[in-house]
């Protein structure tokens, strides 16, 4: 069975239920906000059945092309007819109750769906014990889990030769403004789908740039929250140190409607031992002046690289001014310092903790050693295109007790924290950083890899800190999109949701893809 044809045959059990008779149509779906999707469903245009059905629908039509979604859910338009049997009661969860949200396929569902992180090696392995913390959250929320989305493979951590957006279960994302460029990062398929209106929000997963850079090049806003904020438990790791979940969507509104549920304390994750004093509404930080008043520091450094690209953040920089925020140039210490230390982590921290995850999810594959063996007993069907270079370092590394580790651990976060935002922050007495979140992307090339030209990202100093970073689209360069970065210190999310609503609001740069056929 061909994938799509399993995508459909797993949710629908037949093509009978793609019948629309009933959906309402004057509810326009495309490009519709969490609360336009709840004032539908409070005034009854649409409820939480109609709603996933549409979704999957439209999956079905425009998905063929862009290859972002891997699975659905099949027990979704059961979840959602429960769901609108409570609000018909009087019951509503939360602004996310009847709302379809995609899952990154490495995020664990304790259902009949698979979580594979893109690698054949688990598509037969064991469903997890138990969901992810943040699937606990967002079904107590009332959100409906729609199904999972594609990503690079292993997060993008298995060679340094892959191309974004690929993987041995889900084949190759693109980008929905130009199909032959690429969708960048390893949530990929959650930035793609959010971007081609097939969900309401996704939650994606970074380590380095794994939100930023795909929410940026699909136009879309993306926030990787501050390491400790969100819960990683249940979620395929590479690096306890810097791995998060966060959401991506359409709207500033959106991401702060669905951080607030998914932020909190879990006893299953230590990082997260201070986060109920840090979670809150997000939404109250929704201020159209969010500007007014703040200092902004100019990260400079990544300035001078794509002229284009440089003449577009200048215009932002303006609009920062005009709204009453005060700017002013930065320029880091640490910048360029920690790159290599950064790396020997990652390595590290992946061979201990994709273990662990293995041996608790139980199944045929319980160490690093395991997956390379299948790749390598699989390589037609797991490495076509690249191999696995970076599994093979990772795996020759030892203990997080190495002296290695440890001096690298130390420099990265030395670099990045006390001699990068830190530093800054206090130096110049700003609010925020801002910087330009990609330069245009660069086209999908499965044989060399992701090569860019004139490459520009400002992820990793947040990433690597650990600390938070949104990305908001700013405007086009030949039809592709260029996101703004926004980014502090940690647990600072509050103001970075203030400064990049208002300046979302001002700009308003999102539009949807110009390919896609308008699918109401």
């Amino acid at each position: 069975m061909r994938r799509r044809e399993f995508l459909v045959f797993s949710a629908l059990g037949g093509a009978g239920f793609f019948m629309t008779e009933g959906l309402r149509k004057d509810f326009v779906l495309e490009e519709a906000s969490i609360a336009e999707m709840q004032e539908a469903m409070v005034s009854g245009k649409i409820n939480a059945v109609e709603l996933a059905k549409r979704y999957v629908e439209r999956i079905e039509q425009i998905d063929q092309k862009l290859l972002s979604v891997v699975e659905i859910n099949p027990d979704a338009f059961k979840i959602a007819e429960s769901l609108d049997k409570e609000r018909r009661s009087g019951r509503v969860r939360s602004a996310l109750h009847g709302i379809p949200i995609l899952l990154k396929d490495n995020i664990d569902t304790a259902d009949r769906m698979k979580t594979t992180a893109g690698s054949l090696a688990l598509v037969d392995a064991p469903a997890p014990k138990r969901d992810a913390f943040i699937v606990e959250k967002l079904r107590q929320a009332g959100a409906v889990i729609l199904g999972k989305t594609n990503l690079s493979e292993w997060a993008n951590f298995r060679s340094e030769d892959s191309s974004s957006g690929w993987s041995a279960r889900g084949g190759q994302t693109r980008n929905p403004y130009i199909l032959d460029r690429n969708p960048c990062g390893s949530s990929s398929g959650s930035a793609v789908s959010v971007s081609a209106n097939l969900c309401a929000a996704s939650i994606g997963t970074e380590t380095d740039g794994s939100i930023v850079c795909p929410s940026s090049v699909n136009g879309i806003v993306g926030l990787k929250p501050t390491v400790g904020l969100v819960s990683r438990s249940g979620i395929i790791p590479i690096a306890h140190s810097q791995d998060t979940a966060g959401p991506m969507t359409r709207s500033v509104a959106d991401a702060a409607i669905i951080l607030t549920v998914i932020a909190g304390f879990d006893e299953r994750d230590r990082a997260t031992s201070q986060a109920n004093k840090m979670a809150q509404d997000y939404t109250k930080f929704l201020k159209k002046d969010g500007l007014r008043g703040k200092r902004i520091g100019i990260a400079r450094q990544y300035f001078g690289r794509n002229s284009r690209v440089d003449k577009l953040m200048e215009e932002q920089i303006q609009v920062l001014k005009s709204a009453g925020a005060e700017v002013v140039d930065i320029n880091f210490p640490g910048f360029g310092k920690f790159g290599e230390a950064e790396f020997e982590v990652l390595l590290y921290e992946f061979k201990h903790y994709i273990e662990r995850y293995l041996q608790e999810r139980g199944g045929k594959h319980r160490t690093l050693a395991d997956l390379i063996k299948f790749n390598e007993e699989n390589k037609e069907k797991e490495m076509p295109y690249f191999g696995q270079d970076i599994f093979l370092k990772a795996e020759a590394k030892g203990s997080l007790e190495d002296r290695a580790y440890r001096l690298s651990l130390l420099q990265s976060k030395v670099m990045t924290q006390d001699r990068g935002i830190d530093s800054v922050v206090q130096q110049y007495k700003i609010d925020a950083i801002m910087a330009p979140s990609n330069a245009p992307v660069w086209l999908i090339d499965l044989i060399n890899g992701d090569s860019p030209t004139n490459y520009i990202s400002s992820s990793s100093i947040p990433a690597v800190a650990g600390y938070p970073n949104i990305t908001v689209p700013a405007g086009f360069i030949n039809e592709l999109p260029i996101g703004v970065s926004f980014f502090g210190p940690a647990f600072s999310e509050p103001v970075l949701i203030e400064i990049a609503y208002a300046f979302e609001q001002i700009t308003k740069a999102r539009r949807k893809p110009k390919f896609l056929t308008t699918y109401p």
